[in-house]
């Protein structure tokens, strides 16, 4: 029997970008669920309308995501995960202006999901973890191999992820690696998620990539006097300037 699944991750506070997948993803009868692998909030203004367009749905399991656990802490005012106690500014002004409920909800998300589809055990992670069950460090040139180290003593015959906002697509002789790209950061207009289908005989993935208007939201930067605002546009979305005309 083939199941098809989509997949989501690294929305980071992007509304837009998130309606125009949700509403892609509800075109397709034949996705009987979506799975949601962290980062739903950091970077990006739009924590509580993110939020609500996601839980409004029965079809969405959730992993957490690191910026998910450092806006937890800072909501708490704990102290910082590790890696982002130079971000707490960032994080303390989202967690200053997100609902309490929805600081409820992220703090019972899991960081890892494991399913058994066909015969095959699937995982659904933000990230690679460590021994101290932590997001490993990015691999900025990720290759088959250092991936399968992280998964050698494991029966998954797909993982997938995000965390690292580029697509990853590797198959080794044990599995598939998937990481469909940040759905909210990226240097286009374009909102990315991904799909993948398992059948008796095998998993495949793909990413799809949807044009979308972002011009208001990548304003609300300066307007809202987003933290660091500035450099979040250069870096995670690749300095688009949304007052610049497009003919």
């Amino acid at each position: 029997m083939k199941r098809s699944f989509a997949i989501i991750t690294d929305i980071h506070g992007n509304s837009p970008a998130l309606e125009t997948v949700l509403k892609d993803i509800s075109s397709k009868k034949e996705i009987d669920h979506i799975y949601c692998l962290g980062d739903v909030v950091g970077i990006g203004p739009e924590s509580n309308k993110v939020l609500d367009l996601l839980t409004q749905r029965d079809d969405i399991s959730f992993v957490v995501g690191n910026h998910d656990l450092a806006v937890i802490a800072a909501f708490n005012q704990e102290i910082p995960p590790r890696g982002h106690h130079k971000e707490r500014e960032h994080h303390q002004w989202l967690a200053d202006r997100i609902e309490p409920k929805y600081i409820e909800v992220m703090s019972k998300w899991p960081k890892q999901l494991s399913i058994p589809v066909n015969d095959k055990q699937l995982l659904f992670t933000h990230y690679h973890l460590d021994d101290e069950h932590w997001f490993l460090p990015i691999e900025k040139q990720p290759t088959v191999e250092g991936l399968e180290q992280a998964y050698t003593e494991t029966a998954y015959q797909l993982v997938c992820f995000g965390h690292h906002h580029i697509v990853h697509h590797f198959i080794s002789n044990h599995r598939t690696f998937f990481n469909p790209g940040s759905l909210g950061c990226y240097h286009l207009p374009r909102a990315r998620y991904g799909i993948v289908n398992v059948n008796d005989e095998k998993v495949s993935v793909k990413t799809l990539e949807l044009p979308y208007d972002n011009k208001s939201f990548l304003k609300s930067y300066n307007e809202l006097e987003v933290p660091e605002g500035d450099y979040i546009l250069k870096i995670f979305h690749g300095g688009q300037n949304p007052y610049q005309h497009t003919p």
